[in-house]
């Protein structure tokens, strides 16, 4: 089964690498960005038929490893 792990920064945390991204997007003209965020999606193929079983063996990864939940919140679905 074929999971996706979409994390983000938490609202409020400073994001250098969306205001970089954003930064470079008005150098090349794209007027009207107002803001930027950058995250990273993680994609697993978990040895699992039953979607929720999946999504929950994936869920217990993300809060193990793949997100901080101090600083990030994650969403996990079937990809």
């Amino acid at each position: 089964m074929k999971i996706r792990v979409d994390v983000m920064l938490k609202e409020g945390v400073l994001d250098p690498q969306g205001k970089a991204i954003g930064h470079a997007l008005a150098t090349l003209g794209f007027n009207g960005v107002n803001d930027v965020r950058a995250g990273k999606v993680i994609e697993l193929d978990i040895a699992e038929k039953d979607a929720e079983k999946a999504k929950n063996v994936a869920k217990s990864m993300a809060e193990k490893l793949l997100a901080n939940q101090v600083i990030e919140d994650f969403r996990v679905s079937v990809a």
